[in-house]
């Protein structure tokens, strides 16, 4: 990764002349260094980081669903629908007993049961749901490179 990556993950909303300056390098420089972390798909956004608890979403559960039959289209399509509804913030596609993990913030337990019953379970091709309450969500707020040693991935993450 570029040395210019470092300092941005601190603080991506910084001039990029601050970027440059904290680099070391001329804003020219630091500003193709960024280009080239966007091009090469390293960069792919830039994110505010919400406090859920100021938005009224203070409670969050991790559901694992199970879906029937586990055919592509099937689960391509719960995918689709399930990454659309509003309460959700996460949603993994897993091997294992579940086909899904649904990461949910909602205002309070009684919306995470209404999720569960109204949403979920109405879905046909639903064939289990486990849930998990969450009680607190540690972040990483920065994602280390892994090195020069380590392989990089080759299956490109959604």
């Amino acid at each position: 990764m570029s040395s210019a990556s470092t300092p941005l993950r601190n603080d991506a909303r910084q001039t990029n002349r601050d970027l440059a300056a904290k680099t070391g390098v001329s804003p020219s420089t630091s500003l193709e260094r960024v280009r080239l972390l966007r091009e090469r798909g390293v960069i792919t956004g830039y994110h505010p980081a919400l406090d859920l608890d100021a938005v009224g979403r203070p409670v969050q559960a991790l559901i694992s669903v199970r879906i029937r039959p586990p055919a592509r289209p099937v689960i391509e399509g719960f995918r689709e629908w399930a990454a659309r509804l509003p309460e959700v913030i996460g949603l993994f596609v897993t091997s294992g007993a579940h086909d899904f993990l649904v990461h949910v913030a909602v205002p309070d337990v009684d919306s995470v049961y209404a999720f569960v019953i109204d949403r979920l379970t109405e879905r046909r091709e639903v064939a289990d749901v486990q849930t998990t309450m969450v009680y607190e969500h540690v972040r990483a707020r920065r994602i280390e490179p892994t090195g020069p040693d380590r392989p990089r991935l080759s299956r490109k993450v959604r």
